[in-house]
């Protein structure tokens, strides 16, 4: 039932992306469309890492398009709409009322506790045999090359920009 939640928030979430009209309003939504889509895609699958690491890849790309935006519309005002607000509150209002009313009461009940531990012991135990799989000697060799070209690719990047002859955009 929290999946269907989360579709129809983002789905709201996406109708709000239309209206809006300035790029600090349509950042933040963009920002929260990503939260959710990580944030379902964490319950969806067995573990977290992906949509970690989805979300950091989304954060590194909002990132470079706050750039963009403070470097060619820094001076532009920002008005808040008090119809966008009041439809704001009143569909997180209507949402977090739909998830008390159809939340699972075996999700809040304690009663199952051992369950819940025996599971977590599983997952847990999940997590560690992938983990050692990745630092295992065929794949090790995978790990090393790939923090070598990253580092690799983080010093040619410093050496190209010159940061240290000003900054990368220059004023007017």
């Amino acid at each position: 039932m929290g999946q269907i939640l989360f579709i129809i928030l983002m789905s709201l979430n996406s109708f709000l992306f239309t209206k809006m009209n300035h790029p600090m309003n349509m950042g933040i939504l963009l920002l929260i469309q990503t939260l959710m889509t990580c944030l379902l895609t964490g319950i969806m699958s067995i573990t977290s890492w992906f949509s970690y690491i989805l979300f950091l890849v989304f954060l590194g790309g909002m990132l470079v398009l706050f750039i963009y935006m403070t470097s060619i519309a820094s001076n532009e005002m920002f008005q808040k709409s008090n119809y966008q607000l009041m439809i704001m509150t009143s569909l997180i209002v209507i949402m977090i009322g739909m998830m008390v009313l159809f939340m699972d009461p075996m999700m809040t009940s304690f009663n199952n506790l051992s369950e819940v531990k025996s599971m977590m012991n599983i997952l847990n135990n999940y997590e560690e045999n992938m983990l050692a799989n990745l630092y295992s000697m065929p794949n090790a060799m995978i790990t090393i090359f790939m923090v070598m070209y990253l580092f690799l690719t983080l010093i040619v990047i410093v050496y190209i920009t010159k940061s240290h002859q000003g900054p990368l955009r220059p004023k007017n």
